[in-house]
């Protein structure tokens, strides 16, 4: 079974970047299979990664629901489920050591619970082919609380360098363990750290309770990567970002 490394953290954080070097991190050192999981509705995962995206799962559900409306005949005689399995089979989007797939934006009224629902069951059943599975949830709390998030083995919950955002990594923290959700450990990652900010934030952060798992400083180079439309994934491994993420990721001592 795949271990499984998720994602949290409030809007603007840079969760997104961390979570697309974290693929390269696992692509680059453990050199096993990788499937990527942009849970997120406001899809850009694929972007960070630098690839493109030819189906999304809401929008599999919608063409799925217009079938059934339309009485349309199913290829091969399919049972509904049988042919969205082979939907989702074919919206994999394949890229160098890693897989990708993506939730999208559901379209229509009181989809965005399904598609979220969907995608944990596709993720689940993919994740026995690979060895690790990378989840870029979707911005706050809702995921948690709609308990659309499934068996992880490390949360990595990620703020900006404010008090706020760190206050907000302690309410995510919070709700893993009120609802009880599966998961084995979870930690904080403060990003974008400018001069001496840090360590004052790490002792706050651990005196809410906090399990600080590192710092990421503030990296021009994502800024230059962002304005020249290159992928967060493409940053040369000497780049301040790359090898934070890297030295936190050797500590927290992923399988």
């Amino acid at each position: 079974m795949a271990f499984v490394i998720a994602f949290a953290g409030k809007g603007g954080t840079g969760k997104t970047s961390i979570a697309a070097l974290t693929v390269k991190y696992l692509t680059g050192k453990k050199k096993k299979p990788v499937l990527a999981v942009d849970a997120d509705s406001n899809s850009c995962l694929n972007e960070a990664l630098g690839v493109n995206v030819h189906a999304t799962i809401g929008h599999l559900r919608e063409e799925s629901l217009q079938t059934i409306r339309s009485g349309s005949e199913r290829p091969g005689g399919m049972s509904m489920e049988q042919l969205f399995d082979y939907q989702v089979q074919q919206s994999i989007i394949e890229s160098r050591g890693f897989d990708l797939i993506v939730m999208g934006r559901p379209e229509g009224p009181g989809c965005y619970c399904a598609a979220n629902n969907i995608i944990r069951k596709y993720t689940d059943k993919l994740s026995e082919t690979y060895s690790y599975v990378v989840i870029d949830n979707e911005a706050g709390m809702e995921h948690l609380s709609r308990r659309t998030t499934h068996k992880v083995d490390l949360l990595l919950i990620i703020s900006d360098p404010t008090v706020r955002g760190v206050k907000t990594a302690q309410r995510i923290a919070g709700l893993v363990k009120e609802l009880d959700l599966d998961v084995d450990r979870h930690a904080l990652i403060i990003n974008r750290i400018q001069g001496g900010e840090g360590q004052e934030l790490r002792e706050y952060a651990e005196g809410l309770g906090l399990e600080v798992a590192g710092l990421v400083p503030q990296d021009s180079r994502v800024f230059e990567n962002d304005l020249a439309g290159k992928a967060i994934i493409e940053l040369p491994d000497d780049s301040d970002a790359v090898k934070a993420v890297y030295s936190i990721l050797d500590k927290v001592g992923i399988k």
